[in-house]
């Protein structure tokens, strides 16, 4: 779809999209591990339920083949958030472990495709260069998210995390951004009567992009790059509440903060240095990260902590946002919404599931009981350890991909469309 007409009007539709989409997680998601804690699950069963995420990417692809093949992106959106929205409420409203997996796991398949959706709504009707200006009104949102339970408590002088009502706060959340959605611009399935096969209808055509060798080179990168990604996004919150941190979800939305500021900077980093650098950026401060991490560690100081959540919006900025912004110049117009589906799965999917496998036991095996059955926690091996994977992951991806010159795919969408005979001029 032609972006050249890209209003205000549309920006600002997009925007609200994007800050919706993104408080509709945090503000239930974040306190979930409380409120699970609450209900006396074990931590098999709190793993479990909190792997939901990941296992709900498995649907984005199919959902994007949906976007690209039958219905307009904004109906599929809307569809989702309700869904969404009433899932949740029934959560709300069952606390056995195995009903809160399922229900849980549900509203995952309906919400995790929304992050590909969202984004492919947003670059058909702007152009991806700018997409970061739109994208940072999600960091906004994620912020805004942290705000339900400081109003809860000065308001009503009641506290809300830990208890179902988060639950219900998501529920009214999603059924706002269910009634946004159908007042965003008119994003039609752009591969609509095409033939399809059983690969369209399980959404992997956007496999067909693994034969470009770079292509494949960038998504093998995302996968790995997650692993050590995911000790922070899963486990920070384990390690700041070890570390004596009272406000948790305060403290770590400081992260979110930062985003807004360096998501407004991807567009002018991308004129300057161009995508792969920027993402090399990004990826230059997920070693800062965990290196400031285990040096505040070592020597005690509070304050690289502080340093390890602020780049945050760095790593996310450049690296995972570059990397949507990549994946919608590789791929083909009829298959973008797939294409964006696919990323999320190999990243906040597989890549998420295998980091959060790979890390649980990394500090499992720096964890150990004391005679009162209380965890005692060495982090400077598991610092140690994500650092060097963080470092080696930088190197090698700064080494062995390269990325194609701005408008390749776009000119090879055109060449291709030179070769369709005309059926005007067959006529």
């Amino acid at each position: 779809m032609s972006n050249e007409s890209f209003s205000m009007a549309d920006r600002v539709k997009l925007s609200a999209m994007m800050f919706l989409q993104f408080m509709l997680l945090p503000v239930w998601f974040v306190p979930l591990g409380a409120y699970l804690d609450n209900l006396n699950m074990n931590a098999n069963q709190m793993a479990l339920i909190m792997n939901s995420m990941a296992l709900g990417c498995l649907a984005s692809p199919i959902i994007g083949m949906v976007a690209d093949r039958h219905f307009s992106s904004e109906k599929v959106l809307a569809v989702l958030n309700l869904l969404t929205a009433i899932l949740l409420v029934v959560a709300a409203n069952v606390t056995s472990p195995t009903m809160v997996f399922i229900i849980l796991l549900a509203v995952m398949l309906c919400y995790m495709p929304t992050w590909g959706l969202t984004s492919a709504i947003a670059m058909a009707h702007s152009p991806s260069e700018k997409f970061p200006q739109i994208r940072v009104f999600g960091s906004i949102g994620w912020v805004a998210a942290g705000l339900f339970s400081l109003i809860a408590s000065q308001v009503w002088n009641i506290s809300i995390d830990g208890t179902r009502i988060t639950l219900f706060c998501g529920a009214g959340t999603a059924l706002v951004a269910a009634a946004a959605a159908l007042a965003l611009p008119h994003t039609p399935p752009p591969a609509k009567g095409q033939p399809a096969s059983i690969i369209d209808a399980l959404g992997l055509r956007s496999l067909v992009l693994m034969k470009d060798a770079q292509f494949a080179i960038f998504m093998v990168c995302y996968f790995l790059i997650m692993i050590p990604f995911a000790i922070y996004w899963s486990f920070g919150s384990v390690f700041l509440k070890d570390k004596g941190f009272e406000f948790i979800t305060i403290t770590m939305n400081w992260g979110q903060f930062a985003e807004m500021f360096f998501m407004v900077m991807v567009p002018v980093v991308l004129a300057r240095v161009g995508l792969k650098w920027a993402m090399t950026i990004g990826l230059a401060m997920l070693v800062v990260r965990y290196a400031s991490f285990l040096v505040g560690e070592i020597y005690d100081v509070q304050a690289m902590y502080f340093v390890a959540i602020l780049v945050h919006g760095l790593i996310f900025g450049f690296f995972f946002v570059g990397g949507q912004i990549y994946v919608d110049r590789k791929a083909p117009k009829e298959m973008k919404a797939q294409a964006q589906g696919f990323l999320f799965l190999a990243g906040f999917g597989a890549g998420l599931l295998v980091g959060n496998y790979i890390n649980g036991l990394l500090i499992g095996a720096n964890t150990t009981l004391t005679e009162a059955g209380e965890k005692v926690y060495d982090w400077q091996p598991v610092w140690t350890v994500t650092t060097i994977c963080s470092a080696v992951l930088f190197v090698l991806f700064m080494l062995v991909f390269h990325d194609s010159p701005k408008g390749e795919s776009e000119t090879a969408e055109g060449d291709e469309s030179t070769d369709t005979p005309d059926p005007a001029a067959e006529g």
